[in-house]
C-alpha cells in the first residue's frame, strides 16, 4: 500500500515549469483556479447534460430509422404496384398467346381440310384426264384398226377383182359406175 501512496506523491512533485501535471495536494491547489475551471465548465456546458445528449442522439437515430422505414414502405408500395402491373401485363400476354394458339390450331385444321379437298380435286381431275386419255387412245386405236382392216379389205377386194375380172368385164363395170355417177350428178343439180 505504501508503494501506491508513494507513486501518487511522486506525481505531485513534478516540476511546474513548462509542463502540465496534477497537483495531488489538495491544500496546495488554488481555489480560484478551481472556481474558474468549474465556472467555464458550467457556462459552456449550460444546457448540455449527458442524458440530454443521449436523448438527442437517440431521437435523431429514431427519426432516421423512421425515415428509412417510411422510404422503404414507399419503395415497397411502388414495387408492389409495379409487380401488379407486370402481372396484369403477363396475364394479358398469356391470354393473347392462348388466343393465338387456339387460332393457330383452327387455321391449321382449316388449312389441312383445304389441302385434303384440293388433293381430292386434283386426284379427280387426274382421274378424268386419265379416262379421257384412255378413251382418246382407244378411239385412235379403233380408227387405226378400222383403217388397216379397210385397207386390207380393199386390197383383198382389188386383188379378187383383178384376178376374177377380165378386161371386158372390167370395162363394163367402169362404164356402169360412170353412168351411175352421171345420173347422181344430174339428180343433185
Amino acid at each position: 500500500m505504501k508503494n501506491v501512496t508513494d507513486s501518487f506523491l511522486s506525481l505531485g512533485h513534478w516540476p511546474s515549469a513548462g509542463s502540465f501535471g496534477f497537483n495531488t495536494d489538495i491544500l496546495a491547489t488554488n481555489p480560484i483556479n478551481l472556481s474558474v475551471v468549474l465556472g467555464v465548465l458550467i457556462f459552456f456546458g449550460k444546457g448540455v447534460c449527458a442524458s440530454c445528449l443521449l436523448s438527442d442522439l437517440l431521437d435523431n437515430r429514431k427519426q432516421r430509422i423512421l425515415n428509412t422505414i417510411q422510404n422503404s414502405e414507399e419503395l415497397r408500395g411502388g414495387a408492389i404496384e409495379q409487380l401488379e402491373k407486370a402481372r396484369a401485363r403477363l396475364r394479358k400476354v398469356e391470354m393473347e398467346a392462348e388466343q393465338f394458339r387456339v387460332n393457330g390450331y383452327s387455321e391449321i385444321e382449316q388449312e389441312k381440310l383445304n389441302l385434303i379437298n384440293s388433293t381430292y380435286k386434283t386426284l379427280e381431275q387426274l382421274e378424268n384426264y386419265k379416262n379421257e386419255t384412255i378413251h382418246f387412245e382407244q378411239q385412235r386405236t379403233i380408227n387405226q384398226v378400222r383403217q388397216r382392216i379397210f385397207q386390207q379389205a380393199l386390197q383383198g377386194a382389188l386383188g379378187t377383182l383383178n384376178s376374177c375380172l377380165n378386161n371386158e368385164l372390167h370395162l363394163r363395170t367402169i362404164s356402169a359406175n360412170i353412168g351411175m355417177l352421171g345420173t347422181m350428178k344430174e339428180i343433185t343439180d
